[in-house]
């Protein structure tokens, strides 16, 4: 086994050698959250779509009622957490795929991250205030 990093290097082309360029192992991890995020958005996504039809019709005092419950505004809250962050995760791929130009890639990441918290901090602290008003 004393031949496994000869082997590797032997592997990576001249330049990635010369410049010590190999995998970071990043890619792993990012995709293994993706499918762990997604797996959370499965049931989540099953339980607020049938909230949703069993809340057709009622009234916003009602609807105040369900998001006061506890187990609905910890659902809720779990739900934009993992949606977010979800499509955060999804919308980096795209853009480091297909963006090519280093600076509009930044940027472009920079607003889909921030975006990403300023949009789930807000629906969480729209479900706070309506669960704690009721």
């Amino acid at each position: 086994m004393s031949n496994t990093p000869n082997r590797n290097r032997q592997l990576r082309s001249k330049l990635g050698r010369v410049r010590g360029l190999g995998s970071s192992h990043e890619g792993v991890h990012h995709w293994w959250a993706q499918r762990m995020s997604a797996m959370a958005l499965l049931p989540l996504s099953l339980w607020f779509i049938f909230s949703l039809i069993s809340l057709t019709g009622s009234d916003y005092v009602a609807f105040q009622s369900w998001v006061s419950e506890f187990g609905n505004s910890v659902f809720l809250v779990l739900f934009l957490v993992s949606m977010f962050h979800h499509a955060q995760l999804g919308l980096q791929v795209v853009i480091e795929d297909y963006v090519h130009s280093e600076l509009w890639k930044m940027g472009l990441l920079l607003i889909v991250k921030y975006g990403s918290v300023l949009f789930a901090a807000s629906g969480i602290f729209a479900v706070l205030k309506i669960s704690l008003a009721g």
